[in-house]
């Protein structure tokens, strides 16, 4: 009993080990899992359909989810696009005079606020210059080469990527449950029926998760959609998809998806006065707020505790170890990978507790 878990703990350090040396390929192949397991029932449903008096090759119902994902994606995509266009023309119709105004007035007010109460000794408008002086040597510092080079090195990197986990999906899909089976051919025979009820379990949990961020965001997506567009906020659909992905993000997704409705809201209306610029902002919070209350009233219990199993408190801590490791990637991927090891360590202690196999072997 003992001897395995030493050997269960060192495959695990030895698999994490190679997983953070290979990480570009790690993160590609979990990417991989993520979108097998999300477009295998499609194309299971095209394989099953009769061409010609025969069942479709399972290469061209992969090639057919491919182009269902592509078109999705375009169909996603024309809706920033006219977004996108309104912010082109904002930016070259844009006046240095008129900016430098409208920021000077705001500035203005925190100074005499700071002066009145004594908070800074300096001569009034010195703030204003100090931060118009900032400004300038930001824009002088600025690498537009350096820029350029990193927009390329990013394209390539994510281009590289896309292929990638592409091929790697499509090798998945095609052989289906290879995988499965590759992993259960190396377990002795003595450990296959707990190795067969590990995966079971591990591939209901995610199941459930991937199916509850999927109803997260299509909720999230109607429910700004729709407060959004009764308030009146230009381009309430855009805005609202936005802050569906973005709360994939957690924690972060929520503050992101709320900026990005305020300055597209900024950029696109007009305002007359102050009162309807505040006015404006209350109606974009309200509509966030109210979203945000229900997703983490309703939706994320229902989508994490239940779905994964996991006390609310476990899957902060590890959100937050994944946002240490690997950034905003490492936060969306960390409750999946922790549901897997967790999953495997409970299972394997289990049968070791209620398998007469284990039982049988410990007396020996």
């Amino acid at each position: 009993m003992q001897r395995f878990f030493v050997y269960l703990a060192l495959f695990l350090v030895v698999f994490l080990a190679i997983g953070w040396y290979f990480s570009n390929i790690a993160l590609y192949f979990v990417i991989s899992l993520i979108l097998a397991a999300l477009l295998r029932p499609l194309t299971n449903r095209i394989n099953e359909f009769h061409l010609v008096g025969q069942h479709t090759p399972r290469w061209i119902a992969i090639l057919l989810s491919y182009a269902a994902i592509i078109l999705l994606t375009f169909s996603l995509g024309l809706l920033f696009f006219p977004l996108i266009k309104e912010q082109i023309s904002v930016l070259s119709q844009l006046n240095v005079e008129t900016i430098y105004y409208q920021i000077q007035q705001p500035v203005t007010q925190f100074e005499n606020f700071l002066l009145k109460f004594q908070l800074i000794d300096q001569k009034p408008g010195e703030l204003f210059s100090q931060l118009q002086n900032s400004v300038l040597e930001a824009i002088k510092r600025f690498d537009v080469g350096g820029f350029i080079s990193g927009i390329i090195g990013l394209t390539g990197s994510v281009l590289v990527g896309t292929l990638a986990v592409a091929f790697i999906t499509f090798f998945l899909l095609l052989e289906n449950g290879l995988l499965r089976r590759n992993i259960l051919n190396l377990i002795p025979n003595s450990y296959f029926e707990l190795s067969v009820a590990t995966f079971t379990k591990v591939e209901k949990l995610l199941s459930n998760y991937l199916s509850g961020l999927l109803i997260q965001v299509l909720a999230i997506f109607s429910m700004a959609a729709l407060g959004l567009s009764i308030v009146q906020v230009p381009y309430a659909l855009t805005i609202a998809l936005f802050a569906a992905i973005a709360n994939l993000i957690p924690y972060a997704g929520p503050i992101l998806g709320t900026v990005f409705g305020i300055i597209v809201g900024i950029s696109t209306g007009t305002f007359a006065s102050d009162q309807e610029y505040t006015y404006f902002l209350v109606k974009v919070l309200s509509v966030f707020a109210a979203v945000q209350l229900t997703d983490n009233v309703l939706l994320q219990p229902m989508i994490f505790s239940k779905s994964v199993k996991a006390h609310p408190l476990e899957i902060f801590v590890i959100i937050f170890a994944g946002a240490k490791i690997a950034g905003i990637v490492g936060m969306i991927f960390a409750i999946p990978v922790y549901t897997i090891f967790r999953v495997l360590i409970m299972e394997f202690y289990k049968g070791y507790k209620s398998y007469r196999i284990f039982k049988i072997k410990a007396t020996n």
